[in-house]
């Protein structure tokens, strides 16, 4: 059991209203425990005891809890106060049963202390099988795959919500499935993100490396990113700190990023294989961008073998991690005092292989349908031509392959299958939870040859096919609602490029690999997704066994759908051309290119188009509609999509009912009626949760695992916001914050709705040209689908009309022109349920065969004969031959009636149909011989493009016409005086191809135009309109040409003619609409063709002729609509000038009006009533009433010259009155304008339809007033009620102007317009000597709405005054809210009249001045400060302020002043409202570029305010003051500034090494100081510490630019980047920002005070600013009254030390008072800093400030001294005594063990400065003496305790560059050898900043004393530790060696360390080794035994002490044995000598 005591918490963050309601709650693996919550309290006191059950498992070393604060919210989401971790490893370790937590901080998200603290007991009683865990090892706890140590296999915990731990693996317990809880937040963090390639910058720094495996290993980092490797210095040991920063630009799509990974590797560079691995990390950048801040900060990386991902950490990785994004500000690293003993368990980041679970991902492909021909049918050809089968259907080679993070699995190929089975699973290797979201799936046809081709793609998304469950489960409690991926097995659709195959390039090809939404039906795919945890597959790819086959069956059986569309109309198309027709399908199904399918009725007839009388063309269906009829076969998945249509029900009525909620908000309507509509939305919401449960999936045959999933998900989902909404209802108290809250569930119900396994194909709707595909559009199945369940589970649009935008396949503008609008009423239900269809539709449905008669006139008869290439009777394409006899009906179809003549109404096109005025045109056509007489032309009369034509004697008016004049002769075109214009004939053609006007001997044909205007008559009253004569009486239509143009009336120049015959079919047995669903097949053809073995197409013979179906209503509605465009803002700028002159069309069904075209605005009022007064509309007016045609409104930019473009389409639906005694009126509301899938302004329009009664118009609402002749106003009633408001201008001035038109802008004039009033201002006469305005204030009365919604922009244009009277717009500038500049002005701001610092110009007279500054010091205290110069400097203050304590010295404690430093601009600080308090800065614009972007640029800047209020309407009533008042003066005025750069952080390094050589470069004006000469080498954060003096005038020289470049000796210097700072703002602003106030009023010392004038004249000038009475001190100064207030000196001073450097106690409490004020302080302001290479990142930022002292008033004060600190220099004195227990290493020639010992030494960073001992041969124990100094100097950086190294990098390299490295020493115990390499025999690394305590003895030396520092066990304080404090130090320090992964003990090193700074090293020298000087201490040679020597060079030791000692007895035996054979062979030689002696006897 644990128990947790949540004891009290203390200092809570406030709320900006009171105090927090504090709750605490609790987080232990998953589980979650809240406390209750205290009403407004920021000490609050719980004691309330949270008891987790520990399930039997203990805890083990890694486990923590999460505490939470939140603020409690009765309604929506708890507001997070602060969050701890706490970690439980005393706890496991049985050390102690309770855990005393006092004061724990409370962190903010980012990771940063809020200053809160929480005090907790915690309790833990160990489960009785679960024995403490006392020896649990520190680096392997979290290598165990579970991520524990002590369970091992409760796996990892979770991060719940405001968790810290940087552990992206989150496996939870074992009973639940992986936990993906991330998603949900990161779904959230990047859907912010536009999915277009973009700018990014990942920066990794890599700071250390700890534990590190291998012996004397020399590591290298190697970082790769999006295929860019960068590799850290090679550096030494297994404790390397590199701290490098690496930066990697991209340009990519976000989605792309995510997915790539970012991979470290760690190498060993001494080995010579090349570089080997020593462990490697990986990780994605999606994770790091889903972190708080996008950033990943110091975290632990464990290091293991990729190939093993079980095998343990091979090392820890210290990393920072960034991914900043454009407009993102990288955080601030901030280095933790206890950053070197820093826990690396708690910041560990793990990684993939080891918290992530091994998963697969099991694709079990089975097979495809309907795959599209692919291949061509070249090769087929040839086979049938040599007696093959002809199979033209199989042209295809399908292949599936599945992606899945960067791995790709692949089918077998199946050859010449369109309906492949592959049955095959393909295994997918992942790591899971993964950060890759989709599954990719593409079909591809293999080819031979060439590339495969691929035929579609799909995506499987596992966020949306597996879920965590986590959000759900942390609400209600409820478990098991998270589940794996797993999808299917069903049906997965694929969509793509239009289905006609043709051998060329396919210019739609992208749409099959899944870019952009596919547009045609291209096959599906039948799938099933398992997902298995830890498993691994042998095979990848494997075949499916039989019996998962035959389970799949229940899944394939099919239902019979049946689709009708009943087509309403069809506007708004603009290019007319050819016929038109639709199609409807629905997979294969209906689609006229395929051939697999039977021919159904799914095409309407071929119609032309009719001009609208306006601008657009309609299909005149008028009363008869066409139908299609689709029928098709799909399996039966309604009970998914009856969920989905239901929870769509409910979103669609959330959603109107927020937008009404919205719109209540906007209009600021009274409370009551706001909390009416709030009422009515949360009444709905609950009502509709309960009453529309989800159908139940009990007994459907063809469930999956994942419907059972989804089912559970959205069941609790919806319970929870149920539930919220009830909770809200009670409990909410302002009503506008449930906003928030109200949006979130529509996000939530929307994601709910979304169906993975959706195996209905999308219904296509094909609009055609002729026979050419234009437009399309997809409809989802399910919105037209018919339930039986309930009425709410059919979809949004069955059996309603809707209307649709068809759209261009792969538009490139986005839609930005319509093809088409079609309404369209649409029915999908199956089969089983068509006799519901009957309750939908509407009319009566008729259905005919249809064929053409045709007929050619020969030699003026009419007869067969002349039809070439055509038949007698044939389809309207003419191209199939049909016969009445081959008729036959479709079974269950019968004939009604015979063949009859009927002609086609919508086919004829008279040219002048829907037109008001007309041009009747003919050309005359004259010939000649070269040189002769003109005669007339075989074909005298003909058209514009040469064609046959009537004589104009022919043209007879058409009824309802009356000629406007007589036949003219067209000269008003490239002709000569008489109309004629000439051309030469080229045969073969017959007449010229081009003209021209002038007549040349060789010209032989002559043409003329002849035109008639004629022009309808009006009505008389009360006349009806009679019907248009019905042409031929036998039905016949005529044409000059076989074609398509038909005329109703025949002309002399016809030559072809048809007539239509029909025939009417019955249903046998049904009655009502559905009867036509049994339309099935085609109707016959001529099968005599088709015997002669003809080649024809068999599509055209199959599919062509079907029976026409339409429904025709008997009556029609007359209705009157009025659309009222009243405004239109923000509209995009499409001319040069900055502007447009916008008008609109505005379009309803087949009406359109224009209003008028308005002058160069992007703001137009049109405020304009535009009346159509008959609409005939058919259908039922109820269901008109439900679903209304939209109003569309285009908008266009007229030009004089060229083509209008087109600004955007609004949309806006009317009001439909239906009896007009409705008293509703139409309210106008803003409706967004889209341009190319963008918002470009929105629009104010409402519309209303009435339908008029059959008595006449008498109801109609009255007729608005009119402006001018039919231009009619916007009536009362409805247009915004206007009040008479003040405009006060405040123009200052303009900066930066661009020239226009190659000319620079020198006398401009600000135009202001505002609700159609225009003010000019005054001209500046020369912008070069003062861009301000001569005069200011501007002021204006207009007539403004009351309500903020309605209210007009005020436009800002810029007008340049040239020479000539040219006055051209410079620059415009729109502003949109006027909310911020409205005020009340009886209130007075006189801070608004005068800024500060001008303020004091005009306070102080300069005559008078004089500055005393107090030196009256005596000598003794001036000592006192040179001294104190030594230990503190303006450095120390920097670093007190930002917190760094180890760096700033004693300063704090002196009680000196801080400043403040800001993280961003100081104009971007809050408080300071971007010091634009005096003006505002507004941009100036102008429109389109050159090269036609739409980005419009930046032209220039205007400077000014405005002050908006209302004025009385009484005229006798004074009006208030004015605002803007007391003004400074507008002159230059000059000043001095100074510009202190401090440092830069994070530099975007342009050396190849990752570097950089920063300095700096700054322009004011004209002036430039270039610091090149002072460049920093090879850095990325310089610390520059550089001060600059600069004069300037202001306001021309406002901007000083700071940039950064990298230094380079060859190249030229590249900007790394720049920043701008307005020192116009800084100077003008009243919060005194051109130089910050200081906390202490100092006259010496470091802190010497600077401005210009002493703190009581600042505070004078205030008051009067501010319109107070001078401030009045008393008591010697020591206290005063400011603004009412009393201040006394002693309540600011109270606590504070008062030092020696303080001035008058006056001055000081001035200061005190000035800082109450809230004033900017003294600061340090951090810059970004941009380049324009990349203008939106960071390209790193400088942190630095700006004083700005005008001239007038007298010289500041002294400058601060930043000048950087320089180190110290020190040495540090290692004398090496003895050595001992060394590692034996050799064994002699004698046998025995033993070793030649060294000591080897060096600092890290200063490898060259390695020293040795000299070598004490023959160790045989171990043991060795050496008495030998090593000395090391180096440069010491005391306040940052770090050695500052400056080297070469390389021997080419130019510069040295400067490291800073944490000093340490390095000892290693060597083992000399003369012929091969020495031998490593331990080493030893010593931090000389945190030094273990070496023993006293060698005895109680081990290695335990090491690992107690690795432990961070706190023996001493962190100051005792240090060898710089202690000076000297002797005693053993163990040397460690690694073997077989572990490390043993290689030796004992007896040393004195001595720290000796450089003064003192003259007084006390010391040589290296025993050199002299050897003192200090003198080191005597050592003693070592006799038998330490080399055998080389001591031949007598040798023989003493190897031989002798070894073989003394051989010696004996030898030299014995010598004597004795001597002895033998003297006496064998002398023997016989001796004997023949003794026989002979000479002598005797």
């Amino acid at each position: 059991m644990l128990r947790v005591v949540v004891e009290s918490a203390k200092d809570l963050p406030k709320k900006k209203l009171g105090s927090p309601d504090p709750i605490t709650s609790v987080i232990f693996k998953d589980e979650k425990k809240k406390t209750k919550s205290i009403d407004s309290e920021v000490n609050p006191v719980w004691n309330e005891v949270l008891e987790f059950d520990l399930k039997g498992i203990g805890l083990d070393s890694s486990s923590y809890i999460d505490v939470v604060v939140k603020d409690y919210e009765t309604i929506g989401r708890d507001k997070f106060l602060g969050s701890a971790k706490i970690y439980l490893k005393d706890l496991a370790s049985g050390q102690m049963r309770s855990l005393p937590s006092k004061n724990v901080p409370l962190a903010n998200d980012s990771g940063q202390s809020t200053g809160a603290t929480i005090n907790l007991v915690i309790g833990y009683d160990p489960p009785p099988n679960a024995a403490p865990n006392l020896n649990d090892p520190q680096g392997d706890s979290t290598v165990d795959a579970g991520g524990g140590g002590g369970g091992g296999d409760e796996g990892d915990e979770t991060q719940p919500d405001g968790g810290q731990s940087g552990s992206p693996g989150v496996p939870s317990s074992p009973g639940q499935p992986v936990n993906l809880r991330r998603r949900v937040a990161r779904a959230q963090s990047r859907h912010r993100l536009v999915n277009k390639p973009q700018d990014f910058q990942i920066r990794v720094r890599i700071i250390e490396a700890r534990q590190l495996s291998g012996n004397n290993v020399k590591p290298v980092v190697k970082v790769n990113v999006c295929d860019e490797t960068h590799r850290t210095r090679i550096k030494r040991g297994n404790n390397p700190f590199f701290d490098e920063m690496f930066f990697y630009n991209v340009h990519m799509l976000p989605s792309d990023l995510f997915d790539k990974h970012i991979s470290f590797r760690v190498y060993n560079s001494y080995s010579l294989r090349a570089d080997s691995l020593m462990g490697e990390f990986k990780l994605d950048v999606g994770y790091v961008y889903d972190e708080p801040a996008h950033c990943v900060m110091r975290k632990w990386l464990l290091l293991n073998e990729p190939d093993d991902s079980n095998s343990g950490a091979k090392g820890y990785l210290k990393v920072s991690l960034f991914v900043v994004g454009a407009g993102d500000e990288p955080p601030v690293e901030k280095r933790d005092s206890n950053d070197d003993q820093d826990d690396i368990e708690s910041n560990l980041l793990l990684p993939a292989g080891v918290a992530l679970r091994r998963a697969t991902l099991s694709l079990k492909v089975f097979r495809a349908e309907d795959v599209p021909q692919m291949d061509d049918a070249f090769i087929q050809t040839m086979k049938s031509i040599f007696g093959g089968d002809e199979n033209k259907k199989n042209l295809v080679d399908p292949f599936l392959e599945a992606r899945f993070a960067g791995k790709k699995l692949c089918t077998q190929i199946i050859e010449k299958n369109a309906n492949p089975e592959w049955n095959q699973v393909l295994n997918l290797q992942a790591k899971f939870p993964s950060m890759c979201e989709r599954v990719k799936l593409t079909v591809f046809d293999w080819d031979r040859l060439t590339g495969n081709d691929a035929i579609g793609t799909t995506y499987l998304n596992l966020a949306k096919i597996g879920s965590s469950g986590g959000e759900i489960e942390a609400n209600t409690g409820q478990s098991e609602v998270g589940f794996l991926p797993v999808f299917g097995p069903c049906y997965v659709n694929l969509y793509g490029s239009p289905r006609e195959f043709t051998g060329l390039p396919d210019p739609y090809e992208d749409l099959n690999y899944g870019k952009g939404e596919g547009v045609a039906y291209r096959g599906r795919v039948l799938v099933e997704l398992t997902t298995k945890l830890d498993g691994k597959e042998d095979k990848t790819v494997d075949s499916i066994p039989n019996d998962d086959i035959l389970v799949v069956q229940k899944y394939q059986r099919r239902r019979k759908y049946s689709l009708c569309a009943v087509f309403h109309s069809a506007s708004m198309i603009q290019e007319p051309g050819e016929p038109i027709q639709f199609e409807v399908s629905i997979g294969n199904y209906g689609n006229k290119l395929d051939t697999t399918c039977k021919p159904l009725s799914s095409t309407t007839q071929y119609s032309c188009a009719v001009f609208d009388g306006n601008h657009y063309y309609y299909l005149p269906w008028v009363d008869t509609k066409p139908v299609v009829v689709v029928l098709s076969f799909w399996e039966d998945i309604s009970h998914r999509l009856d969920s989905v249509n239901i929870i769509l029900y409910i979103t669609h009525r959330l959603q109107s009912n927020l937008e009404a909620f919205k719109t209540g908000i906007l209009a600021k309507v009274s409370d009551n009626q706001l909390v009416e509509v709030w009422l009515k939305l949360l009444n709905q919401l609950i009502e509709d949760i309960e009453s529309l449960p989800p159908p139940d999936l009990e007994g459907r045959s063809n469930l999956t695992a994942l419907d059972i999933q989804i089912k559970k998900l959205r069941d609790s989902a919806l319970t929870a916001i149920m539930d919220g909404a009830r909770r809200m209802r009670e409990e909410a108290r302002e009503i506008r914050d449930t906003l928030p809250d109200l949006e979130a569930w529509v996000d939530k119900l929307t994601q709910l709705a979304e169906e993975p396994q959706n195996s209905m194909p999308d219904v296509i709707i094909w609009m055609l040209r002729g026979e050419k595909r234009v437009a399309c559009s997809r409809i989802p199945a399910h919105q037209v689908l018919f339930s039986t369940y309930s009425e709410q589970a059919c979809g949004q649009h069955c059996g309603k009309t809707q209307t649709v935008f068809l759209q261009y396949p792969m538009d490139k503008n986005k839609g930005l022109k319509v093809p088409v609008q079609i309404r369209v009423n649409m029915w999908l239900g199956l089969a089983a349920h068509e006799k519901k269809f009957n309750s939908f539709s509407e009319g009566t449905f008729s259905v005919f065969a249809e064929m053409y008669e045709n007929q050619a006139e020969v030699f003026g008869n009419w007869g067969t004969t002349g039809l070439v290439g055509r038949h007698k009777f044939s389809d309207v394409t003419g191209k199939l031959k049909l016969k009445k006899e081959y008729f036959l009906p479709p079974r269950g179809w019968e004939w009604e009636g015979e063949w009859f003549i009927d002609p086609e109404k919508a086919l004829l096109t008279e040219a002048d149909a829907g037109h008001t005025e007309f041009m009747d045109e003919v050309f005359q056509n004259e010939t000649r011989f070269p040189g002769g007489e003109w005669k007339a032309a075989s074909e005298p009369f003909t058209d514009v493009n040469g064609e046959k034509s009537r004589n104009p004697a022919e043209f007879d008016l058409p009824p309802g016409w009356q000629w406007e004049d007589e036949w003219t002769v067209d000269d008003n075109r490239a002709v000569d005086d008489q109309g004629w214009e000439y051309g030469v004939t080229i045969p073969p053609d017959d007449k010229p191809r081009s003209f021209v006007p002038t007549e040349k001997v060789y010209h032989v044909h002559r043409r003329r135009r002849l035109v008639r205007p004629r022009k309808r008559a009006a009505l008389p009253a009360g006349a009806t309109v009679e019907r248009r004569d019905q042409g031929d009486p036998e039905g016949w239509e005529f044409s000059s040409l076989i074609g398509w143009k038909f005329h109703r009336k025949e002309r002399s120049s016809d030559t072809f003619r048809r007539r239509r015959w029909r025939r009417k079919m019955a249903p046998e047995d049904r009655l009502g609409a559905s009867a036509i669903f049994q339309l099935e097949g085609a109707l016959g053809v001529d099968t005599e063709e088709k015997e002669k073995g003809s080649k024809a197409d068999a599509t055209k013979l199959f599919g062509a002729n079907t029976p026409t179906v339409s429904c025709s209503f008997d009556r029609s509605h007359m209705y009157h609509l009025r659309v009222y465009v009243y405004q239109a803002k923000n509209l995009t700028s499409m001319d040069k000038d900055s502007f447009s002159d916008p008008y609109a069309h505005v379009s309803f069904l087949h009406v359109s009006k224009t209003t008028e075209k308005l002058q160069a605005t992007l703001n137009p009022t049109w405020d304009q009533t535009l009346i159509f007064n008959d609409v005939e509309i058919y259908g039922d007016p109820q269901s008109i009433a439900q679903r209304p045609p939209d109003v569309v409104l285009e908008f266009c930019d007229h030009d004089q010259v060229g083509k209008d473009e087109l600004l955007g389409r609004s949309v806006c639906p009317p009001l439909v009155k239906l009896n007009s005694g409705m008293d509703q009126t139409p309210k106008l509301l803003w409706y967004p304008i889209i341009q190319k899938g963008q918002k470009a302004g929105e629009a104010l329009v409402a519309a209303e339809l009435i339908l008029k009664d059959k008595s006449g118009e008498t109801d109609l609402p009255l007729v608005p007033p009119k402006r001018s002749e039919n231009l009619y106003m916007v009536p009362q009633g409805i247009r915004p009620v206007v009040q008479l408001t003040a405009v006060e201008i405040l123009a200052w001035g303009l900066r930066n102007m661009k020239p226009f038109q190659l000319a620079s802008v020198s006398s401009p004039s600000l135009v202001v317009e505002c609700g159609g009033q225009r003010i000019e201002s005054a001209v500046i006469k020369n912008m070069k000597r003062s861009p301000n305005f001569p005069s200011s204030v501007l002021f204006v009365k207009v007539l403004l709405p009351k309500e903020e919604m309605y209210t007009p922009p005020i436009v800002l244009k810029v007008i340049d005054h040239r020479p000539f009277g040219r006055k051209p717009v410079v620059g415009q500038c729109t502003i949109v809210s006027l909310e911020q500049f409205r005020c009340d002005p009886y209130v007075i701001t006189a801070e608004g009249a005068m800024s500060s610092k001008m303020a004091l110009m005009a306070a102080t007279p300069s005559k008078h001045l004089s500055i005393n500054m107090e030196e009256t010091r005596p000598l003794l205290e001036a000592q006192i400060v040179e001294k104190e110069k030594e230990t503190v400097d303006w450095w120390s203050k920097f670093y007190a302020s930002t917190g760094d304590q180890m760096k700033c010295g004693p300063y704090l404690k002196k009680g000196y002043d801080t400043l403040k430093v800001y993280d961003c601009e100081l104009e971007n600080v809050p408080e300071f409202k971007g010091l634009t308090d005096f003006c505002n800065t507004f941009k100036l614009f102008r429109g389109k570029n050159e090269n036609g972007d739409d980005d419009p640029t930046v032209v220039g800047e205007l400077k000014g305010s405005f002050k908006v209020y209302p004025l009385p309407d009484d005229p006798g009533v004074n009006p208030p003051p004015r605002q803007f008042r007391e003004l400074p003066e507008s002159g230059p005025q000059e000043c001095l500034v100074r510009i202190y750069v401090v440092r830069a952080v994070d530099l975007q390094p342009k050396d190849n090494n990752g570097r950089c050589d920063p300095y700096i470069k700054m322009t004011l004006g004209r002036n430039t100081i270039d610091d090149r000469d002072h460049y920093l080498p090879n850095t990325t954060n310089p610390l520059f510490g550089r001060m600059f003096e600069m004069t300037c005038f202001l306001p021309q020289d406002k901007d000083l630019k700071i940039s950064v470049y990298d230094h380079d000796l060859l190249s030229r210097d590249e900007k790394v980047g720049e920043t701008v700072i307005d020192l116009e703002n800084r100077f003008l602003s009243r919060y005194n920002s051109y130089c910050g106030l200081p906390q202490t009023y100092c006259i010496s010392g470091i802190n010497k005070w600077r401005d210009q004038l002493k703190p009581s004249a600042i505070l004078e000038n205030l008051a009067r600013l501010k319109g107070l009475s001078k401030p009045r001190t008393e008591d010697n100064g020591t206290s005063l009254a400011f603004n009412g207030t009393e201040y006394t000196l002693a309540q600011f001073e109270d606590n504070k030390e008062v030092h020696q450097h303080l001035g008058p106690a006056r001055e000081r409490l001035c200061l005190h008072v000035l800082r109450k004020q809230k004033l900017v302080p003294e600061h340090v302001e951090t810059r970004t800093l941009y380049s324009s290479f990349q203008p939106t990142l960071s390209q790193g930022r400088l942190q630095m400030w700006v004083d700005v002292f005008p001239k007038s008033i007298g010289p500041p004060g002294p400058p601060f001294d930043i000048t950087p600190r320089k180190p110290k220099r020190y040495f540090l004195r290692a004398v090496v005594w003895n050595t001992t227990d060394v590692t034996l290493d050799e064994t002699s020639i004698t046998g025995e063990h033993m070793s030649d010992i060294y000591v080897k030494g060096w600092m890290p960073g200063m490898e060259e400065d390695k020293q040795k001992t000299d070598v004490h041969y023959r160790s045989l124990d171990g043991d060795g003496n050496f008495n030998w100094r090593f000395v090391f100097d180096f440069e010491f950086l005391p306040a940052e305790q770090l050695c500052l190294v400056s080297k070469k990098e390389r021997f080419w390299s130019l510069d040295k560059t400067e490291f800073r490295i944490p000093p340490k020493l390095i000892v290693q115990i060597w083992d000399n050898d003369k012929f091969s390499l020495d031998d490593y025999l331990g080493t030893l690394e010593l931090d000389l900043r945190n030094l273990v305590a070496p023993a006293k003895s060698p005895e109680k030396c081990s290695l335990v004393m090491m690992d107690d520092i690795e432990m961070g066990a706190p023996h001493k304080t962190e100051h005792a530790k240090s060898l710089f404090a202690q000076q000297s130090v002797r005693g053993w320090w163990p040397c460690s060696i690694e073997k077989d992964g572990q490390k043993t003990l290689g030796g004992k090193v007896e040393m004195t360390l001595e720290i000796v700074p450089e003064a003192d090293a003259d007084e006390k020298p010391a040589g290296k080794g025993r050199d002299e000087p050897n003192m200090n201490p003198k080191l005597d040679p050592p003693k070592r035994p006799e038998t330490s020597f080399f055998w080389f060079t001591n031949p007598c030791k040798t023989m003493k002490f190897i031989v002798w000692r070894r073989f003394r007895c051989l010696f004996i035996g030898l030299i014995i044995l010598t004597i004795v054979v001597l002895f033998i062979a003297i006496l064998l030689y002398s023997l016989p000598n001796y004997i023949s002696m003794k026989i002979v006897k000479p002598l005797q």
